[in-house]
């Protein structure tokens, strides 16, 4: 499924970290934000919500807009916890097939992200496996919060062909959102569509 491909783009939640946004909107819908769907969806998001995961808003502005959005008080403490919430666990085989492609390829990381969900992820790795960071990982880190743009806009893809050099045709990008996807297309990146159920280790990097 490989064969050409030098260099491997990596989406990070739902690809190498297991997340359930459910969990995030149970929690803020029991802390009291009761139209928190309406809020935030994979999908389509409140300008607050971009603005935190572009790096226009920092995390004390993201939380107080949370805490305005609530009907009952939340604490600063409440809002991380929750909003926290979706992030689960990496499994190990995925971190092994990273190490195990770095010896012949290029690996990039790119994720629509935020401030308070980075301390969270890399913390995960830390307690888990004594991993200071998702970046020993790869060669070139992109976190929306960090270069001011996110997917699926191309202006992003094209910076990491820009920076890295890399051959689209020779590229592979690997994200669970379809929007993504076509991003990527548009500048002739290879794609795989990691759709639901769909999972790295099961249906891409065969052990073997």
């Amino acid at each position: 499924m490989i064969t050409g491909i030098r260099h491997i783009i990596f989406d990070l939640g739902g690809v190498l970290l297991n997340i359930d946004y459910n969990l995030t909107e149970q929690a803020f819908i029991q802390a009291g934000i009761h139209n928190f769907p309406q809020l935030y969806s994979q999908l389509a998001q409140t300008p607050v919500f971009d603005d935190f995961e572009t790096g226009r808003i920092s995390a004390s502005e993201f939380i107080e807009a949370l805490q305005d959005a609530s009907s009952v008080p939340l604490s600063r403490q409440q809002i991380i916890d929750a909003w926290n919430a979706m992030l689960m666990d990496f499994p190990i085989r995925r971190l092994q097939i990273l190490q195990q492609l770095r010896i012949h390829h290029d690996l990039v990381l790119l994720s629509n992200t935020n401030e308070i969900h980075e301390a969270a992820f890399n913390k995960i790795l830390m307690d888990s496996f004594t991993i200071p960071n998702i970046g020993v990982f790869f060669d070139k880190v992109y976190l929306s919060h960090r270069v001011g743009m996110r997917k699926p806009n191309r202006e992003i893809f094209q910076q990491i062909l820009d920076d890295t050099g890399f051959d689209p045709a020779k590229t592979l990008f690997i994200d669970d959102s379809p929007q993504h996807i076509e991003g990527a297309k548009a500048l002739g990146i290879q794609t795989i569509y990691l759709e639901k159920g769909m999972t790295i280790e099961k249906d891409i990097f065969l052990s073997k």
